[in-house]
C-alpha cells in the first residue's frame, strides 16, 4: 500500500523477522513486548533498504518463541508493518524551502531535507541576495524560505546513514516555486 502525502511517497511496508523479547520482558504480555522491541529497533531509524523508519504501526503475526542457550531471551518470528519514506531516483516530489544559502537552497522532503545546488534552482544565472533569497537575473524569478516547491530527485546517499543525502534539481520543464506558474497564470 502507498500513501501519497504531498507528492512524497510513504510506504507501509510488510516484514519478517526474529524479534528478540529479553528475558525481563517474558512475564509480559507478549504482543506489547513485540511491539516494545520493534519500536526500539525500527522506529526513527534508517536503514537503507528500507528507507526511513517512521513508526511501526502494527503487529501481524507471532509465531513459536525459540529459547538461545546462554541468551536467556527468546526469540519469535514476527510478522510487522513499518511506516517508511522511500525517497527514489528521478521520484518527482513536492517540499518547503527551509534555508536558502549562498550555495543553494534546503527544501523539506517528509522526515529528511534535500539539497539543491545554485546551479540547479534554475534556468538563469543565479545570485544571492543580502535578504537571504536567490535571484534569477533574466527570469527576475527568486526563491525564498517557506516557498512550495516541486523538484525531481537526483542523487541518494546513505554513505553516513546517521546523515544521508538527497540532491534534487528544479531546472526542468514544470518544476520550480508552485508561485512561479501561479504568478504566470
Amino acid at each position: 500500500m502507498s500513501l501519497f502525502l504531498e507528492n512524497t511517497m510513504f510506504y507501509e511496508l510488510t516484514v519478517k523477522g526474529y524479534i528478540r523479547v529479553p528475558p525481563k520482558n517474558l512475564g509480559e504480555n507478549l504482543r506489547e513486548a513485540i511491539m516494545q522491541t520493534l519500536q526500539e529497533e525500527y522506529a526513527d531509524k534508517i536503514i537503507p533498504e528500507l528507507g526511513f523508519i517512521l513508526d511501526v504501526v502494527d503487529v501481524l503475526e507471532i509465531g513459536e518463541g525459540v529459547i538461545i542457550p546462554g541468551d536467556g531471551a527468546a526469540y519469535y518470528e514476527t510478522k510487522f508493518k513499518l511506516l517508511v519514506f522511500k525517497p527514489e531516483m528521478q521520484e518527482i516530489v513536492l517540499g518547503k524551502v527551509k534555508e536558502v544559502a549562498e550555495f543553494g537552497v534546503f527544501l523539506e522532503i517528509g522526515p529528511v531535507d534535500g539539497m539543491i545546488h545554485i546551479s540547479q534552482t534554475m534556468d538563469d544565472y543565479v545570485s544571492f541576495s543580502k535578504s537571504g533569497e536567490l535571484h534569477g537575473k533574466e527570469t527576475k524569478k527568486n526563491l525564498k524560505v517557506n516557498d512550495k516547491c516541486r523538484a525531481r530527485i537526483i542523487a541518494i546517499s546513505y554513505r553516513d546513514v546517521t546523515n544521508p543525502k538527497i540532491g534534487l534539481t528544479m531546472r526542468q520543464p514544470g518544476l520550480g516555486a508552485l508561485r512561479w506558474y501561479e504568478e504566470k497564470k
